[in-house]
């Protein structure tokens, strides 16, 4: 492969455009973010995404449930054999719309990471491909989902667990780096592990953007998962150029990851399937409901079972047409 081929896939991976490499080898990136991304719909396709997150929405609400993860398919990494790219938790009693998703987004004018809360259909909009596109959410037992509810509800726990510094590829186990879904694992450790890895950093009325974590707090959180044997997404590059182009390309590392790993071409992240993994081993009474559409129809698919490719049902899969 090329390494112009190469360092265009490296960039898709991380969310980021336009790589080139100029004659001298250096490197120029016209780049949007992991979380900051966002595809041009039309208006017709903009209707249809709205008419998908109101049937999501009606899920949520008749499900009895204050709390749920959501995992949304933003980037197009399914020659990764990942679906999902981006995931939050879904508050009932959020303070901006009910439902609306609680996540960690890099502000790339700022150049900062923030917490940010999102209502449905705003979530629905980061997307790569707003023709198809696949939402799974997984419901918790009460006291579970009551523990995240309420750590995820309060800002001090909220923002103890945010890393200052933002890399797409974050190694879960280290502190110098973090990405959107290592917050959200770190916040459901800080909520469901013992009493020490929580944290009552900043003040209660502070706004939810960049207080950022004391290290020891998401130091201990990361211990306690290790601790639990969560397993993040291991991401097999493929390709020595593929590290070596991270060093031309903002917001993406590998001195985080152990050098072992490096050599190996392997990379070790937090991505919604390994989360949704560690929930489904730590709560087995956990539900999931994934949902997909295309331009006609949405799809809901109730299990742990994976949708089909191409949105397309089967079995006892409930069908919603959209034209």
């Amino acid at each position: 492969m090329a390494p112009r081929a190469i360092l265009k896939r490296l960039a898709t991976w991380v969310g980021l455009a336009g790589l080139t490499l100029a004659g001298s080898g250096t490197a120029h990136a016209e780049w949007l973010n992991l979380c900051d991304r966002q595809a041009k719909v039309s208006a017709s396709q903009q209707d249809k995404l709205f008419r998908f997150g109101a049937i999501i929405k009606a899920e949520l609400a008749q499900s009895g449930h204050k709390a749920a993860l959501m995992a949304r398919s933003g980037l197009d990494l399914q020659r990764f054999g990942i679906r999902y790219s981006h995931a939050g938790v879904s508050l009932q009693a959020s303070d901006n719309t009910p439902w609306s998703v609680r996540q960690l987004y890099y502000a790339c004018d700022e150049r900062q990471p923030r917490v940010y809360d999102q209502g449905i259909s705003g979530f629905l909009l980061g997307t790569d491909n707003p023709n198809v596109g696949y939402i799974s959410v997984v419901f918790l037992p009460e006291d579970k989902a009551d523990e995240l509810a309420r750590a995820a509800l309060d800002k001090r726990q909220a923002l103890s667990v945010l890393g200052a510094t933002y890399s797409a590829n974050a190694y879960p186990f280290s502190t110098r780096y973090q990405n959107c879904n290592q917050w959200l694992i770190e916040l459901l450790a800080m909520a469901w592990g013992p009493a020490q890895t929580r944290s009552d950093a900043g003040e209660p009325d502070a706004p939810l953007a960049t207080l950022g974590a004391p290290v020891d707090v998401r130091s201990q959180a990361q211990s306690w998962l290790k601790a639990q044997a969560y397993e993040p997404t291991d991401i097999d590059v493929g390709h020595r150029w593929l590290m070596w182009a991270g060093a031309f390309i903002p917001f993406v590392h590998t001195d985080d990851h152990p050098q072992a790993d490096v050599d190996a071409l392997h990379l070790r992240v937090s991505m919604p399937a390994a989360i949704e993994a560690f929930v489904h081993q730590r709560v087995p009474q956990a539900t999931r409901v994934e949902f997909c559409h295309t331009e006609d129809h949405v799809v809901i698919h109730r299990g742990w079972s994976d949708l089909s490719d191409g949105c397309v049902p089967s079995g006892e899969d409930e069908v919603i047409r959209l034209d």
